[in-house]
């Protein structure tokens, strides 16, 4: 696998490519946009999970290019498979970042519609959402839609069972699929070093014979420049498309994590000097002031729905579980109602 491709370098010059072309400013200025409010989430909701209004929050921050570019380079009726760290690309692909967060609260199922704006439910459990992705995708081709699959993943779920079924059921039907693997060196606390010895992740799709493509994921402009030419490929029958973005995870697994344990600061803190969006502001000449009030709206808006209490419905227990209630389940309904009931009758 060549070097990773880059379009901008760290301090903001231009780093030319001759295959991929750089996107026009004023896509990048909305990007940056995109990335100014994607930080601003990862710092609120990490806020709301000291204050006990979510149970847990994954941030994703130094990974927001990843984020950002994932959802960005689909198209309408495209979908999108996210993990659990992957917050801010469904709230790009245009979720409320509210009911986004609902999951983590605690709520009921995903805490949005996933067919309103086609983001799956995120996914918890390691790459089982690759396999579901390459079926929406296999799917969409058997009826004749115009239908490509963005499915995101970290370096850990690439030990997974389910990323290689995933990616041979892909390339043998050439499911217009695109994996973008956040290289983001630790599933969990354990490094990448012991979880493969392969040159990249990306040189895992020649086994498959899937195209494969190393990044460098903190740059943004790199990644909608690969990305949209994988949306591309996949929606002309190209088939799928590996994407290693080579990024960093900043802070902690989850709130619950001790990241000290496990690398040392001086990583982190070198790491920091690769900030994506010190590099595109860089780039675009701006000051580092544009768009901080809509995020601090962003913010506000977070704070105000996760503060909210909502009285919940034990009905809700019995909500898609099935397309159609069984009988079982109406009488157990049936029941609980009922004794909902007799606890409201005067004693």
């Amino acid at each position: 696998m060549t070097e990773a491709v880059r379009l901008l370098n760290p301090d903001g010059t231009v780093h030319p490519d001759a295959r991929y072309a750089m996107p026009d400013r004023a896509e990048l200025r909305a990007r940056y946009r995109s990335l100014v409010l994607g930080r601003r989430l990862n710092e609120q909701a990490g806020a709301l999970v000291r204050q006990g209004k979510l149970a847990v929050y994954p941030s994703s921050h130094g990974q927001e290019a990843c984020q950002v570019a994932a959802a960005a380079v689909l198209r309408p009726g495209d979908w999108l498979f996210p993990t659990y760290r992957d917050t801010v690309a469904a709230v790009e692909r245009g979720v409320d970042p509210v009911e986004v967060l609902m999951m983590l609260r605690g709520d009921w199922h995903c805490g949005y519609d996933p067919t309103a704006h086609r983001v799956a439910p995120q996914s918890t459990p390691l790459a089982t959402q690759l396999l579901h992705a390459v079926g929406v995708a296999h799917a969409a081709t058997l009826k004749g839609e115009d239908t490509v699959v963005m499915a995101l993943c970290g370096d850990g779920a690439t030990s997974e069972g389910d990323f290689h079924e995933a990616l041979n059921f892909a390339a043998v039907f050439r499911a217009p699929v695109v994996f973008l693997v956040q290289n983001n060196k630790y599933a969990i606390s354990v490094p990448l070093a012991r979880q493969s010895v392969a040159p990249s992740l990306a040189d895992k799709g020649i086994g498959y014979g899937v195209p494969a493509v190393l990044v460098d994921g903190n740059d943004v402009a790199a990644l909608l420049a690969v990305l949209g030419e994988a949306v591309t490929r996949a929606a002309t029958g190209g088939g799928p498309t590996l994407v290693e973005a080579d990024t960093y995870r900043i802070e902690a697994h989850t709130n619950a994590d001790d990241a000290t344990r496990y690398r040392d600061e001086s990583e982190v803190e070198e790491w920091r000097t690769r900030d994506p969006l010190t590099r595109l502001r860089t780039y675009l000449g701006l000051t580092g002031e544009e768009f901080r009030d809509e995020a601090e709206e962003l913010a506000a808006r977070l704070r105000t729905g996760l503060s909210a209490e909502g009285a919940p419905d034990p009905a809700e227990l019995f909500a898609h579980v099935h397309a159609t209630p069984t009988p079982q389940l109406t009488a157990q309904a049936d029941l609980l109602q009922a004794e909902l009931e007799a606890e409201e009758e005067p004693a």
